[in-house]
């Protein structure tokens, strides 16, 4: 019995340990101190305005309409420097509330490449507020840009 509680204790005590140093790392990143490997997403100007990016390439984003609650589609559209759209990427965008960290979070999702080179998001839109949408531009597999939008529905 004395070998029970023994681990016991020992179980208690790590426990104990893991959860202090999950609370510490969510404590550093809630009032803003970055750890190493956390991404910087740079904030983007409003919709329908140029977005530098890779080399000459720029972008625009906008919403299908007035974002409300239930869906809206996030619209991105890529251009070279001759001002034609063009589709070299592939794009994840991630939206959430910035009040309500982790409970809106859609998780990434993959735009979706139409015809005429636009790439398409839903954007589920679950209460009023303000949203954020996170995107990442890869190029032959590789994150060449991270940026971040927010609105309000």
């Amino acid at each position: 019995m004395a070998q029970a509680s023994k681990s016991w204790k020992i179980f208690a005590s790590g426990l104990i340990l893991l959860i202090a140093a999950v609370s510490v790392r969510g404590f550093i990143r809630q009032f803003g101190g970055e750890t190493q490997n956390e991404v910087v997403w740079k904030p983007l100007p409003g919709p329908g305005k140029k977005c530098p990016l890779d080399g000459d390439l720029f972008f625009t984003y906008e919403f299908s309409e007035k974002p409300k609650m239930g869906t809206v589609v996030l619209i991105v559209k890529v251009f070279d420097k001759s001002k034609t759209q063009v589709g070299p990427f592939a794009i994840t965008g991630r939206s959430d509330m910035p009040s309500m960290k982790g409970a809106h979070d859609s998780g990434e999702v993959d735009f979706k490449l139409n015809k005429k080179n636009d790439y398409l998001m839903p954007v589920h839109v679950a209460m009023p507020g303000e949203w954020e949408v996170r995107l990442t531009f890869f190029k032959e597999g590789k994150p060449v840009f991270r940026g971040s939008l927010k609105f309000n529905a």
